[in-house]
């Protein structure tokens, strides 16, 4: 039988279907890793430091923040986030400008990022958090140890460089790292619609062995996930802020980090480097050259790279002097 439609049937309907619209919008960057997020963990949204940050968390014990880096999201850090959660609060943002975080103009100097990650911690209720930071995430990580000392119990650094210390323009100028220059209009214009291809550059080129890089699954996510509107423009601005950032980490390092400081680099990559400029502005570090690894070591050396950052966080004070 045919029954029509009463208009407030029509209204109700279409408020039903506008709202399924707008949740499926809201979890779009959800979506793209529907059924990989390791059991226990739950996604959520907040507002901090005018930003709109998209964060994992789960596990009990003393809190870690885990903090990406460029061509990634929060998403890299699955295969530890398990193994970390049986012993500690595991806290996995979106960086500001990546994956689920909101994409604002400006706010894009390491400094201010550190803020949007310690307005975060503060809201979920922790004083004191150990902080791991990959690529542009180590950068994040050192400011928020410089900014809040007293905040951070243990840092641990993977595989980049810190702007500003000791002889950082021999990497912020190399020929092969161009990409620290490759921002704007033009730029812009070239990747669109070419995300994936400009990101092989990266997840290649800075690896031992592209062949055991970044993951096709994941290379599809990340590709899928920048090519958001703002994404690779947010992207730049890390870039773009390294002048800024060299000034601010500059007078971070007049005063030397006291707490315990993993560092953690790729034979390939950085090497020492980052190692001897930790050592320029923090007391205690603890350093490893991962062997045979480039730049991705979450991908590249897992079985030594998870195993080690566990054990730095789980270890007693005592045990992790250099």
């Amino acid at each position: 039988m045919f029954t029509q439609s009463s208009p407030s049937r029509h209204t109700f309907l279409a408020g039903i279907a506008i709202l399924g619209a707008t949740l499926l919008l809201a979890a779009a960057p959800l979506l793209a890793v529907a059924g990989t997020v390791p059991a226990g963990f739950v996604a959520h949204f907040t507002k901090v430091n005018g930003v709109r940050l998209h964060y994992l968390i789960g596990g009990k014990g003393s809190p870690v923040a885990l903090l990406h880096g460029y061509t990634q999201t929060g998403y890299m850090w699955c295969p530890l986030m398990k193994s970390l959660a049986k012993h500690h609060t595991v806290i996995v943002p979106d960086l500001r400008g990546a994956g689920g975080s909101s994409k604002p103009e400006s706010g894009y100097d390491k400094k201010n990022m550190a803020v949007d990650i310690h307005e975060l911690i503060s809201l979920l209720g922790f004083d004191r958090v150990s902080i791991v930071g990959h690529d542009i995430g180590l950068m994040v990580a050192y400011a928020y140890a410089a900014q809040f000392p007293q905040a951070t119990e243990r840092v641990v650094l993977m595989d980049a460089f810190l702007p500003g210390i000791g002889n950082w323009k021999e990497v912020w100028l190399m020929r092969d790292l161009w990409h620290f220059h490759f921002y704007g209009k033009v730029p812009l214009a070239l990747v669109k619609g070419r995300e994936r291809i400009y990101f092989e550059h990266f997840w290649n080129d800075f690896a031992a062995d592209p062949k055991h890089s970044v993951p096709e699954a994941d290379r599809r996510i990340y590709a899928k996930t920048y090519a958001q509107p703002g994404g690779m423009r947010a992207g730049f601005e890390y870039f773009r802020n390294f002048e800024q950032d060299a000034k601010d980490f500059e007078q971070f390092g007049k005063s030397r980090l006291s707490m315990p400081v993993l560092v953690l680099t790729g034979e390939k990559a950085s090497g020492n480097f980052l190692i001897e400029q930790t050592k320029l502005v923090a007391s205690n570090v603890n350093g490893v050259v991962v062997s045979g690894s480039g730049h991705w070591l979450m991908e590249e050396a897992p079985n030594t790279v998870i195993p080690a950052i566990i054990d730095f966080l789980n270890r007693a004070d005592d045990q992790l002097r250099p």
